[in-house]
């Protein structure tokens, strides 16, 4: 289905895109092109950071090194933007990789094994934890058991994140996030993203009851937000599993729409976390299934209409350059 666009409010403003993917999957591909694509349509889209899709892995050798293939094909996509032949936009000028971090200690050679393969570009690493009791919420490709950010290997293999430098990207669903709080308190000095202001469910087990569990969300956002450790990625609620309902509508929505959605989320965000800690995203292109790229950020700009020059600035890229180290990014710093 097309996607609505429209012409870009406040043109001029640099954007860090902080979570984006490139992926072929069996009936889905978007590579360099499509999201080039989206990007050029109006908005100053200046640096992007590329986060792991399963995808572009290596097809042989031992298992757990295997993701060191989709940060290579990372890189060279951040070469061919560097060079300036695809534009301003600098794609993947920083790169989350994947790394199983249940093997503990072992998870040491493969996170040496990355950092190589991604050329001083990679900063982090993502291992999805999303889990609920309600199984039809799990992604088959994703199986992970309850309780996996207080197990001890995982933990173990998470204790070298900060030595090797490295920030920990989490995806988990909202009922999850006092386990990233507790994450974050034992080890404080490694910083974490969260993934899509906690990755909302409003489906399954949790049909139509958005606003009886924003209560819980907002609390524990809240109490997250204590820990200064912690950033948050305000975006990823252009899904069906969001429960905002915008695939469903007869027209794709326009940017007011999406903001008037977003808001309560956005809203309690940035008041919990202070701008200097939130970023926005895109999280294209899973979230297309919602709206397209130009009316998620015509949305991020109307809700920040209020907003200071210096929290607009954090909020649309400055915050992610700094999280990222993202030097030199046009002047987004």
């Amino acid at each position: 289905m097309g996607r609505r666009n429209e012409p870009a409010l406040e043109p001029e403003l640099p954007i860090v895109d902080p979570h984006h993917h490139l992926f072929v999957r069996p009936g889905w591909r978007y590579m360099l092109d499509d999201f080039l694509a989206d990007t050029g349509t109006g908005h100053n889209i200046v640096g992007t950071v590329l986060v792991e899709a399963n995808s572009m892995y290596r097809d042989s050798g031992p298992v757990e090194m295997r993701p060191v293939g989709e940060v290579e094909f990372a890189n060279g996509v951040a070469a061919t933007c560097a060079s300036g032949y695809c534009g301003k936009t600098r794609v993947a000028a920083g790169i989350v990789g994947n790394a199983d971090l249940r093997l503990g200690s072992r998870v040491e050679a493969v996170l040496d094994a990355l950092l190589r393969a991604g050329g001083d570009r990679l900063r982090g690493i993502r291992y999805i934890t999303a889990w609920d009791a309600d199984t039809s919420l799990l992604n088959p490709a994703y199986p992970v058991p309850p309780g996996l950010l207080g197990d001890n290997t995982f933990r173990e293999g998470f204790a070298l994140l900060g030595p090797f430098g490295l920030s920990f990207d989490a995806l988990v669903l909202h009922p999850q996030l006092d386990d990233v709080a507790n994450l974050a308190g034992a080890f404080p000095d490694t910083k974490i993203a969260l993934n899509h202001v906690g990755r909302l469910v409003g489906v399954g087990a949790y049909a139509g009851r958005l606003s009886e569990q924003f209560p819980r969300w907002a609390a524990s956002i809240k109490a997250l937000a204590a820990h200064e450790n912690v950033y948050v990625k305000v975006g990823g609620l252009g899904q069906a599993v969001n429960g905002l309902g915008f695939e469903k509508l007869a027209e794709p929505p326009s940017s007011e729409t999406v903001a008037n959605a977003m808001r309560p989320y956005v809203e309690t965000c940035i008041e919990a976390f202070g701008a200097q800690r939130c970023m926005f995203e895109s999280n294209f292109p899973p979230d297309k299934e919602g709206f397209s790229y130009s009316v998620y950020w015509n949305a991020c700009k109307l809700l920040t209409r209020g907003a200071g020059g210096t929290e607009k600035t954090d909020l649309f890229a400055r915050t992610a350059t700094r999280f990222y180290r993202l030097n030199g990014i046009g002047n987004a710093g």
